[in-house]
């Protein structure tokens, strides 16, 4: 079973009522103070976090004075834009006096639909990790609609940890586990601490309430679990509304976790060796003995491409021989490929008549 402190890279998705008062509409502040404690903690260890915040629209609602009901789109809206700018800073001034840096990323579904918005978002977000910061992830509600929105946060934290390539994913959550049947209306429920496998059985226990300003209930955390262990990332559910809730969970508080059987960086890997190549690079061998040793591609040690490929798509990598060493994720376009190939780094923004990228393919997007 998993435990929270062998994590490398997490991601915490915290919702609108762990933040946001059900009953006054108050800020939690104290609470998120004490988790601000914890992701301190966690990261004294060095362990990457990311943070999936609801709270937007439950936050802007309150500062515009809208009504504890549902809300019309342009509302809700409008609510998101006021309650962002509020979510940020409440981030920030309880992370501050721990040195830690936040960073806002605000995404909708299309951003993880489109490869080249993927690929854009997952290089930002692993920059934002290099550099120390944590990110804030919150769904962009000022300019989703319904065709392009996650819908919940907890498919959209499930989403940010595969893209990131995260080891855990933790729901904080207003129950401390997954139940075979919903624990307020039957005593003879039970809780799972562990499962391995998500069954037809499993999917049948699970039922559709939401608590007041959440809108995810127990199938959208089961949806979640699919796609995180599916990507190599195992998933605990756990009560997220006492003080904090990271270290209760390290401490032995209730949790299911849902177990997965693969490395989150293996499981990338088969996706991108099965995924139909559009194009090809050739290697001087010197770039091929590179990338043997675990380093990334740069156009430097490239001597051709073929085919015609976008920005995101497989190349087949070559080396000088006409050997296939593997497949990865091209940074560049085949016309931008082209015109950079055999040069330094320094050589790129002259090539291009713009600044571009070090690498052509990145290690992370290559299986060999």
């Amino acid at each position: 079973m998993a435990t929270l402190s062998s994590a490398q890279r997490l991601v915490v998705k915290i919702g609108s009522a762990l933040l946001v008062d059900k009953v006054t509409g108050a800020f939690r502040a104290a609470w998120m103070r004490s988790i601000a404690e914890d992701i301190a903690a966690i990261r004294a260890r060095g362990t990457d976090v990311i943070l999936v915040s609801s709270g937007s629209i439950a936050l802007g609602r309150g500062i515009l004075r809208l009504p504890a009901t549902t809300l019309p789109l342009e509302q809700s809206q409008a609510a998101a834009a006021v309650g962002q700018i509020r979510l940020a800073r409440e981030w920030e001034d309880a992370l501050a006096p721990h040195g830690i840096t936040t960073a806002q990323v605000l995404v909708t579904l299309e951003d993880s639909a489109d490869r080249r918005r993927y690929l854009n978002q997952r290089a930002t977000m692993e920059t934002l990790l290099g550099f120390g910061v944590v990110p804030i992830v919150n769904e962009n509600d000022t300019i989703a609609t319904d065709e392009i929105r996650y819908g919940d946060n907890d498919r959209l934290a499930a989403q940010v940890a595969v893209t990131v390539g995260a080891d855990q994913l933790i729901l904080l959550s207003d129950v401390d586990g997954f139940y075979s049947a919903n624990p307020s209306q039957d005593p003879t429920a039970i809780r799972y601490d562990v499962i391995d496998e998500i069954t037809p059985e499993i999917e049948a226990m699970a039922g559709d309430a939401g608590s007041g300003l959440s809108k995810g209930g127990m199938k959208t955390k089961l949806l979640a679990a699919k796609t995180a262990t599916a990507a190599g990332c195992a998933m605990a559910i756990t009560e997220g509304s006492v003080p904090n809730p990271l270290a209760a969970l390290e401490q032995g508080a209730n949790v299911t976790w849902f177990t997965s059987r693969v490395d989150p960086h293996a499981a990338r890997k088969r996706w991108i060796a099965a995924m139909k190549p559009c194009g090809v690079v050739t290697l001087d061998a010197g770039a091929a003995r590179a990338m043997a040793e675990g380093r990334s591609l740069l156009p430097v040690g490239v001597t051709a491409t073929e085919g015609e490929f976008g920005r995101g798509d497989p190349v087949v990598i070559r080396d000088p021989r006409g050997a296939t060493l593997g497949q990865g994720l091209t940074r560049y376009t085949a016309d931008e490929a082209r015109r950079i190939v055999g040069r330094h780094s320094w050589e790129i923004e002259e090539a291009l008549g713009y600044p571009g990228r070090a690498v052509l393919i990145h290690r992370d997007d290559m299986a060999l």
